[in-house]
C-alpha cells in the first residue's frame, strides 16, 4: 500500500526523527480514538488525540490527550493562561490547522500553536498520534514528539 507523505512525515524526516507509519481502515461514522486503538491493536491510553481550543486571553492552543479520557476545560484554560476556553468549531479546524477531524496531527499545523500534552505520556516510551490524515497513525518516541512539537507536559484532564 502506497502512503502519501504528509506534512507531518516531511517535518519528521527533515528533523531526522524516527517514526513508524501505521495505516488502518477508518470509519467515517466512527473517528473515535477507541476505534483507532482497536484497529491498531494497541492500548487506548497510548493512542493520543489532538484537540484544538481557543482561550479567552491567549487565543488558539492545542491539547494532546490519551484516547481514553476527556479533556478538562478548566484545567486546560488554567495551564494555557486563560480564564475560559472551548474546543474550536469543527468547520474552523481545516482552515486553521490544515487538518481535518480524525486526521489532525500535533505536528505540522499551518501555524505553531502552544501545545500541551497530558502528563501520562511520560508513562510510555512510544505513543501513537495522527500522521496527518485519516487512516494513518504514527508510532513515535514520546520524547521526540514533545521536542518536535514544542510541547509542554501538563495535567489537562
Amino acid at each position: 500500500m502506497k502512503i502519501d507523505k504528509t506534512n507531518t512525515v516531511r517535518l519528521l524526516e527533515r528533523a531526522k526523527i524516527e517514526y513508524v507509519l501505521i495505516p488502518y481502515v477508518f470509519d467515517e461514522n466512527d473517528l473515535s480514538a477507541l476505534h483507532v486503538a482497536t484497529s491498531l491493536n494497541e492500548p487506548i491510553e497510548q493512542v493520543f488525540k489532538t484537540l484544538v481550543l481557543k482561550g479567552d486571553k491567549t487565543g488558539y492552543f492545542v491539547c494532546v490527550i490519551p484516547g481514553n479520557v476527556e479533556l478538562d476545560l478548566k484545567k486546560s484554560a488554567k495551564v494555557s493562561g486563560n480564564k475560559n476556553c472551548d474546543l474550536i468549531p469543527l468547520q474552523a479546524l481545516l482552515p486553521l490547522t490544515g487538518y481535518i477531524r480524525g486526521g489532525c496531527s500535533p505536528i505540522g499545523m499551518k501555524k505553531q500553536f502552544p501545545t500541551y500534552i497530558h502528563e501520562t505520556c511520560s508513562f510510555h516510551e512510544h505513543i501513537f498520534v495522527s500522521a496527518g490524515q485519516r487512516g494513518l497513525q504514527m508510532k513515535i518516541r514520546t520524547t521526540d514528539l514533545i521536542r518536535i512539537a514544542n510541547m509542554t507536559v501538563a495535567g489537562i484532564v
